[in-house]
């Protein structure tokens, strides 16, 4: 089974488990924590994912830095991707497991990237004409320069890509000029 299924079904069941539970808030905090102890601890991910080391004691690592920290639903989580040999999918399915809440409550997280830094207001601008032209609610955003573009920009929301930059545009045009046969 490929990683990016792996973690596309925990954190789904995961999903199911905070919706059921009516426990989207806390959960939705506790995964944020616990991504940042793992992302900012790589010796605890090395032990968890040592091979001399038994699944009992991963799961003893996992109870010791977490319980109490987090709710037994998190922990328990943990423990069964644990238990599954599944320990290198964590990560992953947390940011699933997110990915779906902020679905959930109509948050768009969109990609810009532009040949140069955008203004406020431009950033404004842009907000609200994607809050407009989509089933967001609002969005989080990601902006990042790109010199290379020429001009203009592109957006990405998920798998929808609009791509207004020159750079684009320009290769378009070369693509169609060499097309044109020539007799």
């Amino acid at each position: 089974m490929a990683s990016g299924i792996v973690s596309g079904t925990y954190g789904h069941a995961l999903f199911e488990l905070a919706v059921e539970q009516n426990e989207i808030d806390s959960l939705m905090e506790e995964a944020a924590v616990v991504d940042e102890v793992l992302r900012t601890n790589p010796e605890f991910c090395s032990l968890l994912n040592h091979p001399r080391i038994g699944v009992e004691e991963k799961t003893a690592l996992v109870e010791e830095a977490f319980s109490g920290r987090v709710s037994g639903n998190m922990t328990g989580f943990l423990i069964i991707l644990v238990r599954n040999d599944r320990q290198r999918d964590i990560r992953s399915s947390l940011a699933e497991f997110m990915a779906e809440v902020k679905e959930y409550r109509h948050i768009g997280i969109c990609h810009v990237v532009s040949a140069l830094p955008l203004t406020d207001e431009q950033k404004t601008r842009l907000v609200s004409k994607l809050i407009e032209t989509t089933d967001y609610r609002e969005f989080e955003m990601d902006y990042r320069v790109d010199p290379g573009l020429i001009g203009g920009m592109t957006v990405r929301i998920g798998d929808r890509v609009l791509d207004s930059s020159i750079r684009s545009q320009l290769n378009g045009l070369r693509k169609s000029l060499q097309a044109v046969s020539v007799e």
